[in-house]
């Protein structure tokens, strides 16, 4: 009996050390912030040649809240298949967006146009992201850089 209660009373201890050492611990949050930019968490979208439409593809802010604007650059790629004013009409204009305090995601805006593709060309618009004002990685953390371009095939 003497023997149950000291193994009984071991096991108490070590739970309770156990709990109490745990309790102790100090974590901090993950932050790594990052842009990135998707359409309904894709990389690629198509788009139809009938399309006649505005549309905002958004670039994202993954952060904590900032205090201080932040510049992010992209580029954008056109194929030989598309001409602009013909198939499509940039609405946002340069190549850098600007996040004011407290804004999580700015737009880059395509004005679509019902134009038929010769779908033997290069259809796509590439929208890259290149850079921004606080070092901060580009796309989604992690050696792929997964959403840091978005494709857009017109079809």
């Amino acid at each position: 009996m003497k023997r149950k209660t000291t193994s009984f009373a071991a096991m108490l201890c070590l739970v309770f050390l156990m709990l109490s050492s745990a309790c102790k611990k100090e974590t901090t949050p993950y932050n790594h912030p990052f842009f990135h930019i998707m359409v309904d968490n894709q990389s690629a979208v198509d788009v139809l040649s009938n399309r006649k439409d505005v549309v905002n593809y958004n670039v994202y802010l993954s952060a904590e809240l900032q205090f201080e604007p932040i510049d992010v650059t992209y580029e954008i790629t056109v194929g030989n298949g598309l001409q602009e004013g013909r198939d499509f009409e940039f609405v946002t204009k340069g190549n850098k967006l600007t996040f004011p305090q407290g804004i999580f995601e700015r737009p880059i805006t395509i004005q679509w146009k019902d134009s038929p593709v010769d779908a033997t060309k290069d259809n796509r618009i590439i929208i890259k992201l290149i850079s921004n004002t606080k070092n901060y990685t580009m796309g989604l953390p992690g050696p792929d850089q997964l959403q840091r371009q978005l494709v857009i095939t017109k079809k």
